[in-house]
């Protein structure tokens, strides 16, 4: 039984190093304390600055406080964190034992974020957060693969910056039942720079994009 939040923090921070490392990610940290993030993880080529957080079950959920608190000359003063800040918070669930990753798009702002273990009993599907799809072994081979895709396709990572014209953007082919079950993944990965086509019965049936991507197809048409 942990006494505070600290030796919380301790133990995720600890667990989250551990499976990086075990995943065979490299892991650093920095030299001086008190910054906003508590480690850095190389994950397909990129340095990733971790915020790492406890996560405890409720039932089909793991929920993760996203808050940091400090005292200030009139008490507590509560924040949260930005792009500018982190690259991602990485969390440790002790009840089931396992670590989860999860990008800036997805945390930043937010006081709370809660990852379902199990589809809603209600059949909501929509703008829910599936935890098998953060866990960090999930997300180190997916970056691992799309790298790989990249690198093989002579294309950059990608990125919210709209492609030149020697760029070629990654786009990302899914069926209909999986967008329809993890919506909320595949919005982000477009906002992050990503297309996404969308096939139904194995045929084309619709298209996914970041918003510039549309601007400058737009433009291109006037």
């Amino acid at each position: 039984m942990f006494v505070n939040s600290n030796q919380k923090g301790n133990v995720a921070e600890l667990a989250f190093a551990a499976e990086a490392a075990r995943l065979g990610l490299s892991v650093m940290y920095p030299l001086t304390e008190h910054g906003r993030y508590d480690l850095v993880v190389e994950i397909a080529g990129r340095l990733l600055r971790v915020q790492c957080k406890w996560g405890r079950r409720v039932d089909d959920v793991v929920a993760i406080g996203l808050e940091t608190s400090r005292r200030g000359a009139h008490g507590n003063i509560r924040s949260t964190y930005s792009a500018t800040e982190i690259d991602a918070v990485g969390a440790y669930c002790q009840d089931i034992d396992a670590c989860f990753l999860l990008p800036i798009e997805l945390v930043a702002e937010r006081r709370a974020i809660q990852l379902r273990l199990a589809p809603a009993r209600n059949g909501q599907r929509a703008a829910l957060n599936f935890a098998d799809q953060y866990r960090l072994g999930a997300v180190a081979q997916l970056a691992e693969r799309c790298r790989g895709t990249a690198e093989a396709g002579g294309s950059n990572p990608p990125s919210s910056i709209p492609p030149t014209e020697t760029e070629v953007r990654r786009v990302e082919e899914v069926g209909a039942h999986e967008f329809r079950n993890r919506f909320g993944l595949y919005m982000e990965r477009a906002a992050a720079g990503s297309e996404i086509l969308i096939r139904r019965h194995g045929r084309p049936y619709a298209r996914l994009c970041p918003p510039e991507l549309k601007a400058a197809g737009a433009a291109a048409d006037d």
